[in-house]
């Protein structure tokens, strides 16, 4: 499987849809009152759709692996924010219970996307290596092996 854009990424597409529905609670009373946690929350799920297609761009499976980290923090960032919405009367359980699981789901899809990176034979978002590179050879500048190793 060669991706060719982030926008296919299984878990960019549910940040994505994240983001939507965080956008959509936080632009209504009593939510949108609280510039605080409404920037803060936005900000974080901004950060989960970023950093998943900052990190593709970059191309090299380690840098990628990076940004899904910051990611994948980025969504446990949310989680917590919208516990602290429930509590302050912003959210009501059954929104609250979506979002959550909306924001878990999107951690595990990028979980699972940086156990891909680390057992495939991809050493780049869009070009595949004929064999796993243990490191450079002798004579050999990373710059020819197309990898950040």
């Amino acid at each position: 499987m060669t991706l060719q854009r982030f926008e296919d990424i299984a878990a960019w597409q549910k940040a994505r849809e994240l983001a939507r529905a965080v956008y959509e609670v936080t632009a209504v009373d009593p939510f949108r009152h609280d510039f605080a946690l409404r920037d803060q929350i936005r900000r974080a799920v901004v950060s989960i759709v970023s950093n998943i297609a900052e990190g593709f761009e970059r191309g090299g499976n380690r840098e990628f692996a990076h940004f899904l980290a910051i990611a994948k923090g980025s969504s446990g960032e949310v989680k917590a924010q919208l516990y602290i919405a429930l509590d302050a009367g912003f959210l009501q359980r059954e929104e609250f219970d979506r979002l959550y699981g909306l924001a878990t789901e999107t951690g595990r899809l990028i979980g699972g996307f940086m156990r891909y990176l680390q057992q495939t034979d991809m050493k780049g978002s869009r070009f595949p290596v004929a064999r796993p590179i243990k490191g450079p050879q002798p004579g050999t500048r990373n710059s020819e092996l197309g990898t950040d190793r």
